[in-house]
């Protein structure tokens, strides 16, 4: 679908050389709707008119002691009357209206708003079936070629033709993706915060979602799934960090002991994520384990 502001920018070179052309062709197409119209209003008249005379004939010419036909008879008649009645009612309000043709004014009216196209179609007033109506009065026929660009073949009833190079509209998921600044700022975050600290950061920042949403750790989730970037525990672990599950294995010790020593001092960790879990860093092969248990006495 064309946009409108761009659409718009175009028709103003299409229609500008041929305004007068253009405006003689709207004119003459309001003109013969109207006739056409007027003519179908007209005939509705004379075949209601002719029904209703017929039916007059056929009562008129039936017997009057025959009760059961002459009240059909009349029935149909004083339908066949309404119908006339309503026909002739339509035509007149037709015309009263001034729909069955275009005097002088109403045909400098729409000179004057052909000739202003681009101002009318750009109006905020108008209304988008108005705009409608306006397109499929001055333009005669539409070629749409889709490839990496939109190329639309546009025939104008004044007899000129115009073509259009537009760039392909986005796609919705195009229009909702995350802005590659963000993407960028949380594959770096990454290395060293979890996603609830990202996305504080970013919102801080300024930076919103794709769909304008504020950052949160759900979202952050979500781009790193998106554009697989790595979590910040598997960055953790790239760098030879071990999950406290692994440090117990490997101490050959209660997964308690081990966050007793990180809070003594005795191990070093890093936050892995938003449950304040760690990744801890291997002890030095001269690490001294503190006596578990009892003193001795």
């Amino acid at each position: 679908m064309l946009r409108s502001r761009t659409a718009a920018t175009h028709w103003r070179t299409a229609t500008t050389p041929t305004g007068p052309r253009a405006a003689l062709a709207v004119t003459d197409e309001l003109t013969t709707r109207a006739a056409e119209a007027d003519r179908l209003r007209h005939s509705a008249v004379e075949r209601a008119g002719y029904q209703a005379d017929l039916a007059r004939r056929r009562y008129l010419a039936v017997d009057p002691d025959n009760r059961l036909v002459a009240d059909s008879l009349e029935a149909d008649w004083n339908t066949a009357l309404r119908e006339l009645n309503d026909a002739t009612d339509i035509y007149n309000k037709a015309k009263a209206a001034g729909t069955t043709a275009l005097d002088d004014t109403q045909r400098a009216r729409i000179t004057t708003l052909a000739s202003n196209f681009p101002a009318l179609w750009n109006d905020p007033n108008t209304p988008v079936r108005e705009r409608k109506r306006l397109v499929r009065l001055l333009v005669t026929d539409v070629t749409l070629i889709r490839a990496e660009q939109i190329t639309a073949h546009v025939r104008l009833r004044g007899g000129q033709e115009h073509t259009l190079v537009l760039p392909v509209p986005l796609a919705s998921w195009q229009i909702r993706q995350t802005p590659a600044e963000v993407v960028t700022a949380v594959d770096q975050l990454l290395d060293d915060h979890t996603d609830g600290q990202i996305a504080e950061i970013l919102t801080a920042r300024g930076h919103v979602s794709g769909t304008g949403q504020p950052l949160r750790a759900t979202i952050v989730r979500r781009i790193r799934d998106a554009y697989h970037l790595r979590s910040h525990p598997q960055r953790l672990a790239d760098l030879g960090l071990v999950s406290l599950r692994e440090m117990s294995r490997r101490l050959d010790v209660n997964p308690q002991t081990i966050k007793k020593w990180r809070d003594d001092g005795l191990l070093t960790g890093r936050i892995a994520n938003g449950k304040g879990e760690y990744f801890y860093h291997l002890p030095s092969p001269d690490f001294t384990r503190p006596r578990i248990g009892r003193p001795a006495a």
